[in-house]
């Protein structure tokens, strides 16, 4: 039996770095339909986890990204996508969601074999985590019009390995199926 999980990866940040004008312009345009993954994905009560960057702070945690990022200046790209009280959350220190986190060990007590990923960076932390989740033979599923990018040649090129290289699903959100 097939267990998914929805990875929304990195999206409380509160953008005050080198790329986020790029990056914020892709998120502006994701962002209903990575959104709208979560709601249906709540809806259906398929598990939902929050991965994120602590940005170098080994003292932050879920309450102290949320906090950052809706202080800041965009935080209109952040309080349609907050995690509900009770969501699981998984902070990180490099691009991959697997690399020195518990997430693996998570997705295995949870059994779960397939993993949706929305969020940002694409062609970075999408690309990165979608093979770590490929050698750790999980599928994977990632809807080109939920995750964000920085450089669009580049993200259409990480989608594309994605599919060819770790046999990911490339779809579109509304095409999820939960």
């Amino acid at each position: 039996m097939s267990r998914t999980a929805l990875l929304v990866i990195d999206m409380l940040n509160a953008y005050e770095h080198a790329d986020a004008e790029r990056l914020t312009e892709s998120v502006e345009r994701v962002l209903p339909a990575m959104a709208h993954t979560i709601q249906r994905a709540g809806d259906a009560g398929v598990l939902t986890i929050y991965v994120n960057d602590n940005f170098g702070a080994w003292t932050s945690n879920r309450d102290t990204l949320v906090k950052e990022a809706m202080g800041g200046k965009f935080s209109h790209l952040v309080e349609p996508i907050l995690p509900k009280d009770d969501t699981l959350f998984v902070v990180k220190a490099r691009h991959s969601t697997f690399y020195q986190t518990p997430l693996e060990y998570l997705l295995g007590q949870e059994e779960v074999d397939h993993v949706v990923m929305v969020g940002q960076v694409t062609e970075q932390c999408i690309l990165y985590s979608a093979l770590d989740a490929y050698i750790r033979h999980l599928r994977v599923t990632v809807p080109r019009d939920a995750v964000a990018c920085i450089h669009e040649d580049l993200a259409d090129a990480a989608l594309k390995m994605m599919a060819v290289n770790m046999d990911a699903e490339i779809a579109d959100a509304a095409e999820l199926g939960f």
